[in-house]
């Protein structure tokens, strides 16, 4: 899981659990936008997502870089596509991934 940290279009989501307040980490596709970051969903609305939506957000660290994500927010793939290069969406497309999560970002200390 380390690797997913530094490699491009892979990040490692930090969320708690809703019930446990444990902390989890996560590996996810995830693809830079003006205002933060875009999730692919390559398993559908798993705990991970349910756990940022509850919490209004959570963390990422992405390329050597943590970020504090806010204002989750599940969107379709007109609406992600525009942020993901081509030839990924095209891969995202053939394994049935539909949906995505947007995420605003600020830089975490």
């Amino acid at each position: 899981m380390c690797s997913a940290r530094r490699l491009p279009y892979f990040g490692v989501i930090l969320h708690r659990g809703r019930a446990s307040g444990r902390l989890y980490r996560t590996p996810v596709n995830v693809f830079r936008t003006d205002d933060g970051f875009v999730v692919a969903l390559t398993y559908g609305r798993t705990d991970w997502l349910r756990n940022l939506l509850a919490a209004g957000g959570g963390e990422l660290d992405h390329r050597g870089r943590r970020y504090r994500l806010t204002a989750p927010r599940v969107v379709g793939r007109g609406d992600a596509g525009r942020t993901i290069p081509g030839f990924v969406l095209f891969f995202l497309g053939l394994i049935g991934v539909r949906e995505f999560v947007h995420l605003r970002a600020e830089h975490a200390a």
